[in-house]
């Protein structure tokens, strides 16, 4: 058992986003079935269409952004729950003039990220 505040865990950069950053609150090693990561898209920034092969279940903390999942586009806010299923494409763009945050749930599985790469 572990119990840290979330300003004791470094963000780091996602890669491939924009204005994007991760803090993993509950790594694969301290949770037996979970990871549980935050993470905050500055007003403008986003992360491109991709998949992966875990599920993931967020919770938006802030803000308002563009999540596409599938070939589907949703528009949520702050209190909203978010369920994308292993494999499918999905991308998220911040909407608003406030940080996009959301926790984001994986279970502890091998997980192979991929860019969609469009027009291909």
């Amino acid at each position: 058992m572990s119990v840290k505040n979330v300003n004791e865990v470094q963000a780091q950069n996602v890669s491939a986003g924009v204005d994007t950053s991760i803090q993993v609150l509950i790594s694969s090693e301290e949770g037996p079935n979970f990871a549980m990561r935050k993470f905050v898209i500055q007003p403008g920034g986003g992360m491109p269409l991709h998949t992966n092969t875990v599920e993931h279940e967020q919770y938006v903390l802030n803000g308002k952004a563009k999540v596409q999942i599938g070939d589907v586009v949703h528009h949520v806010k702050q209190g909203d729950v978010v369920f994308i299923p292993e494999g499918v494409h999905h991308s998220y763009q911040n909407t608003g003039e406030a940080t996009f945050e959301f926790l984001c749930m994986i279970p502890n599985k091998p997980d192979k990220i991929e860019l969609v790469v469009e027009g291909c």
